[in-house]
């Protein structure tokens, strides 16, 4: 019990550190409604939860200790991000977060929210890099590695849950059409920062 408190209160730390997947969640939310960012935020738990299941099986330690492999994976991440930072720019003064967004759905943001996350090697290195300092050596390895899995998925979630009820019920703030238009550009040019920061953070 000790392991999965310590882990938790790890995992929390982790997620309150703004990252590719606040800086998303933040814009789709201000400026696509409740329903699409917690579209977004579903598919971010799928990827999260996919990233763990692929590190208890092995298959991230390849990817970890195969340098063209992970290279790939960490440009396909960064260059995805940079086009979602572009793409939430160029649209910034398109809709307000009060009128629906026709050219997107929930299965759109569902989408997105998944490949960030598959593409985010951050993600594999974690599970490869902390998750195991909280199995125990005397048990077995694959339960308690998907426990650890759930508990960092729930709590990933549960963060994201409340950037998009947060930001949608900003209300008469986000009301001002310039006021919106300019708090989209700063997160997309955040996101676009923290696409670079990755690039840099995560070199071999």
């Amino acid at each position: 019990m000790l392991n999965l408190a310590a882990f938790a209160f790890t995992a929390l730390l982790i997620e309150l550190t703004p990252g590719p997947n606040m800086g998303y969640i933040a814009i789709t939310a201000l400026s696509r409604g409740r329903a699409a960012g917690f579209a977004l935020i579903f598919g971010i738990a799928l990827g999260l939860l996919l990233a763990g299941l692929l590190a208890a099986t092995g298959l991230a330690v390849f990817i970890q200790s195969n340098d063209s492999a992970y290279q790939a994976l960490r440009w396909a991440g960064v260059l995805y991000l940079l086009w979602l930072a572009w793409d939430g720019w160029r649209s910034a003064n398109e809709t307000s977060p009060h009128i629906t967004d026709t050219k997107s759905t929930g299965a759109t943001y569902f989408r997105r929210g998944l490949i960030t996350n598959l593409l985010n090697p951050k993600a594999a290195v974690f599970y490869i890099a902390t998750l195991p300092q909280f199995i125990d050596p005397g048990r077995e390895t694959l339960p308690q590695s998907l426990t650890l899995t759930l508990i960092y998925v729930a709590i990933a979630t549960a963060i994201h849950a409340v950037i998009v009820i947060t930001g949608t019920q900003a209300g008469s703030f986000l009301a001002n059409e310039a006021r919106m238009v300019k708090i989209r550009r700063a997160l997309s040019g955040l996101l676009a920062v923290t696409a670079i920061w990755l690039a840099f953070s995560t070199a071999r």
